[in-house]
């Protein structure tokens, strides 16, 4: 006679009632926990901490070695001090990206002292937060990354009475300054409560001033607008180029003003040029996930260009998240045996996440929960959310710097277009985002090869188009580290660039732009992946902008020159809708 199951007592036969409520309310409650602080979850926080405060406490050697390094720091600090050569001989130098205390008046006497002072406590802060033996990466980089925040926020370049050059600019203005200051945050302050703009974008309009290459918009569905450019070349290559950009923010970071749009500068090349323009999402579009985006976005325009160009052969150019897709849409097309890519350049965009990079820092179970249930009630992340998190990755250039010079010292920065352009923010659709942050950043799935598209696995190694790769020095968002390790997930061709700046501003980097310069290698296809240090030594340097390298690449992969098609086809049902740049880049 069979015993019975004791299991059997602990599960319900029937759905509670409450289960519904309990889980509503639940949301709720972390709903307003995400809003209280700005989608960042206290659980990680407190973990993060408690790992490495627990750690240090039961490390004597290291605290030994910090008591050490506090010490010679002192002491390097006072000699330098009494012996009046602080000015000549700082005890010690701002890293290369701190401009804080660039200016003459920090070298005299207290300034000099106080800010080494601030450089040396932030030195010991790095060490004191690193290298604890026992602490999990993931908790060291968000203890190091949070303090850094601190210190920042603490730093005397932002305080009245330790600034020399806040000071000065009182005295010459008769603190007229100050005035100027509060006005400008007043009419901030009240910006924000109001729901509307902080940033007055001046005479940087789209359609007016930023994205006006000419073209057509000759396609649209529920989540693009494809935007096709007349050509100004009597002959163009073969194969078009497809253009997908984030939909992070607008896709005219690559068609800012006419001197700097990389898409002019394409068709001026002589190519025809195709770009995505994405939907701004609101709460209907809660559903949409990456495939989704991957099928009604380059797979959907994929076939617009066949049809409007005859064209066998296209190339891919993908940016930042737009990057990422077009990675997993090639993977997925050569698992399909759909060969018409004739090559792909990724800018900015990673594939592989074990370093997702400063934005994705504290991405853990928790932190998802608490995102997952911040959009669950809207559908979407907001763009003020988005915006914000990119702000603090660099809060020292971003956010204080910013309050100094317009709060303190009255003045509003000159307007550029690729500041207009990062004002233009967008929304996420709930399920994409919730899938990208738990399927990329979190399970790493599209480098382990357990990523579907499809509902079928793909796997980067299946690429064997030429690549043109391009990683920034000074990237928050895409380490160039982590973009580099496409190296050890294809046997492709890959031409790797590293480029200055970071990235935005590394790839909006036009020829004849100044100070630019790059590094270049090419792994020949089937050839030996080389770690990113070693490759940095080996790579040729160069000077000025990538964009002339890429051209020369791209020709490399192209047909010769014939008559540029139409514009548009009705007869395959593309018919010319509306003048670029459409109508989805105005949704706000």
């Amino acid at each position: 006679m069979a015993l019975p199951d004791k299991r059997a007592s602990i599960i319900e036969s029937h759905a509670d009632p409450l289960d519904g409520v309990a889980e509503t309310m639940d949301r709720s409650s972390f709903s307003v926990i995400a809003q209280a602080t700005h989608g960042l979850s206290p659980v990680t926080m407190m973990q993060a901490w408690s790992d490495w405060a627990m750690h240090l406490a039961v490390s004597p050697g290291k605290q030994m070695q910090l008591t050490s390094k506090a010490a010679r720091k002192l002491a390097r600090l006072a000699t330098t001090t009494l012996s009046g050569q602080l000015a000549d001989h700082p005890a010690i130098e701002p890293l290369e990206q701190d401009h804080r205390f660039d200016d003459d008046a920090w070298k005299h006497w207290p300034f000099n002292a106080i800010s080494q002072s601030f450089l040396l406590q932030q030195q010991w802060w790095h060490a004191a937060t690193t290298g604890v033996m026992g602490v999990t990466r993931h908790h060291e980089n968000i203890v190091d990354f949070a303090t850094r925040q601190m210190l920042d926020m603490m730093a005397p370049s932002n305080f009245i009475a330790t600034n020399p050059v806040l000071q000065e600019r009182i005295v010459e203005t008769g603190g007229k300054c100050l005035v100027d200051g509060a006005r400008l945050f007043l009419e901030d302050f009240t910006a924000t409560i109001r729901g509307e703009p902080s940033v007055d974008t001046g005479d940087f309009k789209v359609g007016e001033t930023l994205a006006v290459t000419p073209g057509k918009v000759v396609f649209r569905n529920r989540l693009i607008e494809l935007i096709q450019y007349l050509p100004t070349t009597d002959k163009v290559r073969p194969e078009p180029v497809l253009i997908v950009p984030a939909w992070i923010m607008k896709y005219y970071i690559l068609d800012l003003s006419p001197h700097n749009s990389l898409i002019a500068w394409l068709v001026g090349q002589g190519y025809t040029v195709f770009a995505i323009s994405w939907h701004n999402p609101v709460s209907h579009d809660r559903d949409l996930d990456l495939d989704d985006y991957r099928t009604l976005g380059p797979m959907a325009a994929l076939d617009a260009i066949g049809a409007i160009t005859g064209a066998e052969k296209t190339h891919a150019l993908g940016y930042c998240l737009g990057g990422t897709l077009l990675s997993i849409t090639a993977a997925a097309m050569a698992r399909d045996r759909d060969h018409r890519l004739a090559s792909l350049t990724l800018l900015a965009a990673q594939t592989e996440f074990s370093e997702p990079g400063e934005l994705g820092l504290f991405i853990d179970e928790a932190q998802l929960n608490l995102l997952e249930n911040m959009m669950w009630g809207s559908g979407y992340l907001d763009s003020s959310q988005m915006g914000g998190a990119f702000q603090i990755l660099r809060s020292s250039d971003l956010i204080w710097s910013r309050v100094l010079k317009t709060y303190l010292m009255g003045e509003r920065e000159e307007m550029s277009d690729l500041m207009a352009w990062n004002a233009d923010g967008t929304r996420m659709p709930y399920a994409m985002h919730s899938q990208y942050l738990k399927k990329l950043f979190l399970h790493d799935a599209l480098a382990e090869g357990h990523f579907k598209a499809g509902g079928k696995g793909v796997s980067l190694s299946s690429l064997r188009q030429p690549i043109f790769l391009v990683g920034t020095e000074r990237d928050h968002v895409a380490p160039w580290h982590s973009v580099h390790k496409l190296h050890w997930l294809t046997p492709a061709e890959i031409t790797f660039v590293l480029t200055s700046g970071g990235h935005n501003a590394g790839i909006v980097s036009e020829p004849g732009h100044r100070h630019r310069h790059y590094k270049i290698m090419t792994r020949e296809k089937d050839g030996p992946a080389i770690g990113a240090e070693e490759w940095c030594h080996m790579a040729e340097s160069r000077e000025g902008s990538w964009w002339s390298a890429w051209g020369e690449w791209l020709a490399t992969q192209s047909g010769t020159p014939v008559k540029p098609p139409p514009m548009g086809n009705s007869r395959c049902g593309y018919p010319a809708i509306e003048d670029a740049p459409g109508s989805y880049v105005m949704e706000r």
